[in-house]
């Protein structure tokens, strides 16, 4: 007797309780098979709002999460400039602007064997040969404040993406699957996920221009109760922030001094909603793609390692880590970034 191969639904994702859901995605049994659980064909399959996607599976991380099929998402699959007029926005009236290629991202085929690799040039990625390729997530901040601004800034202008943005209230967008190759970090785009998170930056402390003291004195401010508020110029209405109403501050009132390649930089922190999503983000994707490593780089005693990271050391390293491990010409996430309430966070969700 011939037996029928059916691919099934489940997938192993064994720690922080997650759950691999594939309705809607093209994956599960062949057409012929009785639907799972009972559920009637035509059926909607109800999201909770916490899922991201990975080659097409979703993923719960308890954080809130849009994605670039919600209303209200940023799509990087899509070849016009989002924020630019209808007329004006299409790849045709947008290349020369910039813009070298209709595509932001590419195939994460560096490291594959060629049947492999063309393979999954069609879209044919499975889970398991995407977990051996990614290994590392970078950390970002965006210098544009919000995640509206980040997502015109590198989608309308710099032909650019990233995975993830992570805005003010700690909302999680999702751009792209994670099966692609979002360019963000240059010789780590192959093999990285990143995410660019809200935030204003890291200046020189002793800048002769005064630009940076500039930009934080625009969008820092004491309240009235003398705590530090997030003062987005332009106000919130198309701020893209989904409450009106917030009032957003970085988890210390003052900003935090510090050395990142070298350089003695000031930087205001992340928000404490920001925080608690990425801790929850970091711990979703140690637990899907058990390469990467929950922990950030780290030198022989034990401490961050606050520079580029040589090159045949970043070649083997399997973790988290910020831009500026990658790049000498980047420090983000900057020194107010706090690695260990983000790592020790994650690793608490994952049970470790």
């Amino acid at each position: 007797m011939v037996r029928r191969n059916v691919m099934t639904r489940r997938d192993a994702a064994k720690a922080f309780g997650l759950a691999a859901l594939a309705g809607g995605f093209g994956f599960g049994a062949a057409p012929s098979a009785p639907a799972p659980g009972g559920a009637k064909v035509g059926a909607p399959v109800e999201r909770k709002g916490d899922e991201i996607v990975v080659a097409g599976q979703l993923f719960h991380t308890t954080a809130p999460v849009v994605t670039w099929m919600d209303p209200g998402g940023y799509d990087a699959y899509r070849v016009e400039r989002r924020f630019a007029p209808a007329a004006e926005a299409s790849w045709e009236k947008s290349k020369g602007k910039d813009l070298k290629s209709p595509n932001r991202y590419g195939v994460r085929n560096r490291t594959l064997a060629p049947e492999v690799a063309e393979r999954v040039r069609g879209g044919g990625w499975d889970l398991d040969t995407l977990r051996q390729v990614v290994d590392q997530f970078v950390i970002h901040f965006d210098v544009c404040g919000t995640s509206k601004r980040c997502f015109e800034v590198l989608h309308d202008h710099r032909g650019l993406s990233v995975h993830f943005m992570l805005d003010l209230d700690g909302t999680i967008y999702q751009t792209l699957d994670l099966k692609e190759a979002a360019w963000h970090a240059t010789i780590a785009n192959n093999r990285s996920i990143g995410i660019e998170i809200a935030n204003m930056g890291a200046y020189p402390v002793n800048d002769p221009r005064g630009g940076g003291a500039s930009v934080l004195d625009k969008w820092y401010k004491k309240g009235a109760d003398g705590r530090t508020e997030i003062t987005i110029p332009g106000g919130l209405a198309d701020s893209g922030e989904r409450n009106l109403s917030a009032v957003f501050r970085p988890s210390r009132d003052e900003p935090v001094v510090g050395d990142v390649q070298g350089k003695s930089l000031r930087q205001y922190d992340l928000t404490p909603a920001q925080y608690d999503s990425l801790t929850k983000l970091t711990a979703t994707l140690c637990t899907v793609f058990p390469k990467i490593t929950c922990d950030y780089p780290r030198d022989a005693s034990g401490k961050l390692i606050l520079k580029k990271l040589p090159d045949d050391v970043l070649k083997n390293y399997h973790g988290v880590l910020g831009h500026y491990h990658v790049q000498t010409n980047k420090v983000d996430p900057g020194p107010a970034f706090q690695w260990d309430t983000v790592i020790d966070g994650a690793r608490k969700l994952m049970g470790r």
